[in-house]
């Protein structure tokens, strides 16, 4: 096949306003994002919500339900619902709407991690808001935490929903767990795996490793469908390794505030059609949302809950 499945990461909890005047904040202009991202050549769009007044990120469910109802009265997209979540938060705010909201796709991370971010601290003195300071030191001391029990109980509310996980892979550990909860029955195939990397803390971006992993993945999972994103000045790169070597693509404002070194990309829009350029040059084209819908096997747009 020559499709390939873009996903736009709009906005994230890893970045703060401070960090670009171009980031997302309130629900409409995430709405907007994803509609650019979305005419540029994205299927899927992952979300995450923010707080309007302070651009802190936020689990507020109303704010999701704002968000993917207004985004799905405008185009067709497939909507990616984090259970990440942000820094701090508590596994029940992070998984809570997938059961409210039913999405056809949700993130789903496969093992704990030290998620740091206090290194941007290092440059980054001055802030817009009061929070964005101690949000981003506290992760000097911070795990995400995603245990085997916590893992069991999510791989039951996707199920129970017919959401299918986008099982999101930091490290090759997660390879591992992901190999016994297939075992066990906490997940089932088809699987859709998103390869991270250049994560403090996770596994570091570059071609051996891409390829180790997903030659791990092959050797414990067999077939899967899968995608890479990275870090800052890595997206690029690998994303364009990934759809060389067989696999989709994550790009958005969530990973990356670049559209190459020194400039800030305005949008998500313009990473999705740097990296459409990209994958035409290589004689690939980007899948529409219901292209992607039946590579995925997602459950269709007209079952989910808003």
């Amino acid at each position: 096949m020559n499709k390939r499945i873009i996903t736009a990461a709009i906005t994230g909890s890893i970045h703060t306003p401070t960090m670009s005047q171009h980031l997302p904040v309130t629900p409409d202009q995430i709405v907007d994002e994803t509609v650019r991202a979305y005419e540029a050549g994205a299927a899927v769009a992952h979300i995450h919500a923010r707080n309007p007044e302070t651009g802190m990120p936020s689990a507020d469910v109303n704010l999701y339900r704002e968000i993917v109802t207004k985004i799905k009265s405008k185009c067709n997209i497939i909507l990616c619902i984090t259970t990440g979540g942000g820094v701090g938060m508590t596994v029940e705010e992070r998984v809570a709407a997938i059961p409210q909201l039913k999405p056809e796709l949700a993130s789903f991370n496969f093992g704990s991690l030290n998620f740091a971010l206090f290194s941007v601290l290092d440059t980054l003195k001055e802030f817009k808001f009061a929070w964005e300071h101690d949000y981003l030191a506290m992760t000097e001391d911070f795990i995400l935490p995603n245990t085997f029990k916590t893992m069991a109980r999510f791989g039951q509310v996707f199920q129970e929903n017919l959401t299918l996980p986008e099982l999101e892979v930091y490290d090759v550990g997660m390879l591992n767990n992901i190999a016994f909860m297939l075992e066990r029955g906490h997940i089932k195939k088809p699987i859709y795996m998103q390869f991270v990397m250049g994560i403090l803390g996770g596994i570091p971006a570059g071609p051996d490793n891409l390829i180790f992993m997903y030659n791990t993945a092959r050797a414990l999972i067999g077939d899967f469908n899968w995608s890479v994103c990275a870090a800052g000045r890595h997206q690029f790169n690998m994303c364009t390794l990934s759809l060389v070597i067989g696999g989709n693509a994550r790009v958005g404002l969530e990973d990356n505030l670049y559209l190459e070194k020194g400039v800030k990309a305005k949008s998500n829009a313009q990473q999705v059609e740097k990296i459409v350029r990209i994958a035409r040059e290589l004689g690939l084209e980007p899948a529409t949302p219901d292209e992607a819908r039946q590579m995925l096997g997602l459950k269709g747009l007209d079952k989910v809950a808003y």
